[in-house]
């Protein structure tokens, strides 16, 4: 299940770039520091962080150092050739010793108890995967991590993986063996067995597609970016009532629950304004939830108790949130 935190609770760092190391074509790994030497909050596999590159620029980045080792955190960062700034500010201008906002963590991809995990990685998808394999080791669970990528000169942390876990590993260089095999990796539901993938969107609807038939809740991904969603449940206004203050709000098509929440005077912590990030996960206390977020599972949604305010909408003419 996906942990809230109370609105308003979101801490900002101000951190130091220790370290910046090529590790794939086109992937660069950042280690990052407190100033002072200090500890960095604790986190558990899946988390990720949002780096605050300048005004109107911060971006979510999955966590792949040791969640044990708390003077430093990682992640990788690649190069999006046609993607909106963020990638290209990284491996542009950030260098080694350069100060560094980030916001978090924040954990939607959480490692949940099982005998048994699949973990498919695509491309720069193997982030939040790494540590998760990691502590599937230390909790002597049986698990099996299957890596996609262009080309091994792409594939980002292969050889520490090959070196650390061996045989649990299976690489599939596109260029060496083609595409993933998924109907052979799932064409047989296991019951016990929890599917865990990141990658591009083409490889998570393609996993979704052929995890249909497993049991409810065993698959869980992780998007980098939002997933296609038709149009709203509702075509016309709905009103939300802010449970804190009293306060009741009209939002109208074409208008989120956030900007409206927003106009009305009440700060909401927010990032990607797109449904991926979680920062604006709002708890409702009363109405049916339009889900159009790319974090929640279909059981999260179902149980219409907390929302992406920044894309989700009604579904009923009126919603209270613990705002």
């Amino acid at each position: 299940m996906t942990t809230l935190s109370p609105p308003g609770t979101e801490v900002d760092l101000d951190l130091t770039l220790a370290g910046r190391d090529r590790v794939a074509d086109g992937v660069v790994l950042l280690t990052l520091t407190r100033p002072d030497g200090g500890d960095l909050p604790a986190w558990e596999p899946g988390a990720h962080v949002d780096l605050v590159l300048g005004p109107g620029l911060v971006r979510q980045y999955s966590l792949c150092s040791d969640p044990a080792d708390r003077s430093r955190w990682q992640v990788a960062v690649l190069r999006e050739p046609d993607g909106r700034g963020g990638s290209a500010h990284v491996h542009d201008r950030l260098a080694a010793g350069s100060p560094l906002r980030v916001r978090g963590p924040r954990n939607h991809f959480a490692l949940e108890p099982a005998a048994r995990y699949l973990f498919i990685a695509g491309g720069i998808g193997i982030t939040p995967l790494l540590p998760m394999a990691a502590e599937a080791e230390r909790r002597g669970a049986d698990w099996r991590l299957v890596y996609g990528g262009r080309s091994r000169a792409t594939m980002a942390f292969r050889e520490r993986l090959e070196a650390d876990h061996g045989g649990r590993v299976t690489l599939h260089p596109q260029d060496e063996s083609g595409l993933l095999d998924l109907d052979a990796l799932l064409g047989t539901p296991r019951a016990g067995t929890l599917v865990y993938c990141c990658g591009p969107e083409g490889l998570l609807e393609a996993v979704e597609e052929r995890c249909a038939a497993w049991p409810p809740g065993a698959l869980r991904v992780e998007r980098f970016s939002p997933r296609e969603v038709g149009e709203p449940v509702l075509d016309g206004a709905f009103e939300v009532e802010l449970a804190r203050s009293g306060t009741t709000v009209t939002v109208p098509p074409g208008r989120s629950v956030l900007e409206a929440v927003e106009e009305a005077g009440t700060p909401v912590l927010s990032s990607c304004r797109e449904g991926t990030c979680g920062t604006c996960e709002t708890p409702v206390l009363e109405g049916t939830v339009d889900h159009r977020d790319s974090l929640l599972t279909p059981e999260e949604r179902a149980a219409h108790d907390t929302m992406m305010i920044c894309v989700s909408r009604a579904a009923c003419p009126r919603l209270v949130l613990d705002l």
